[in-house]
């Protein structure tokens, strides 16, 4: 299968998780980028069943809203059963990097409200160790200089993500060059960098499901048992 075909794949699994584990009227969590693109196409088939969605981005929300699901804003959900999303690199611990996209703020919120992380995307983005994908990190504007110095001296190289700026009007330093051994405790650092609204690590809340596609089909790894079963 080609990589977009894989993506396609795991989109349709990750609605028939949905499809199995939510009651009717519920209301479920989007992630934002290409994987969680399919995933939201694959959705429009569960729109009768479900309450509507929360989106990590205004892509998602518009792409949500075109196919007729309903979007809610985060502060008007009491309970989210699941979130489903992408990830541009994850481990075996299924502890990830996230960001590419740049919604890695509002990614990190409602994975922090969902009962059930569900991380969805192709074999290509399971690796041994953290770092090669450039990590994201969301930065107030008038603190780039300055957290951009720190980054440095935990061992990466941060470049200003040119052209860009966040839905929450904030600016991206993409750090370079890092081989992430703990993932947990480098969330906490940078996290205690003034001027850091968060980093692109989902580390300390990472998913609880991977559902990862490969040529011979999808894959299921857990976090608890961090097994691979078909």
């Amino acid at each position: 299968m080609t990589q977009d075909e894989q993506k396609r794949a795991v989109a349709r699994a990750a609605r028939d998780y949905v499809a199995a584990h939510i009651a009717d009227g519920a209301i479920v969590g989007v992630g934002t980028g290409s994987t969680a693109n399919f995933f939201i196409d694959e959705l429009a088939a569960l729109k009768e069943r479900l309450g509507g969605a929360v989106a990590s981005s205004e892509a998602t929300r518009i792409r949500l809203e075109g196919h007729g699901i309903r979007v809610f804003d985060l502060n008007e959900v009491e309970d989210l059963p699941i979130y489903v999303d992408g990830a541009d690199e994850i481990n075996a611990a299924l502890m990830m990097i996230k960001g590419g996209g740049g919604a890695l703020t509002r990614e990190k919120i409602v994975a922090a409200v969902a009962r059930t992380f569900v991380c969805v995307c192709d074999q290509s983005k399971l690796v041994d160790t953290l770092g090669k994908f450039p990590l994201p990190v969301e930065v107030v504007p008038m603190a780039r200089a300055h957290v951009a110095r720190e980054l440095a001296k935990l061992g990466g190289q941060p470049r200003l993500r040119e052209g860009f700026v966040t839905d929450n009007g904030n600016l991206i330093l993409d750090v370079h060059g890092l081989a992430i051994g703990h993932p947990a405790e480098l969330e906490n650092a940078i996290n205690e960098i003034v001027g850091v609204v968060t980093s692109g690590l989902f580390a300390r809340r990472g998913a609880d499901l991977l559902l990862l596609a490969t040529a011979s089909g999808v894959e299921t790894m857990r976090r608890a048992t961090a097994t691979i079963t078909s």
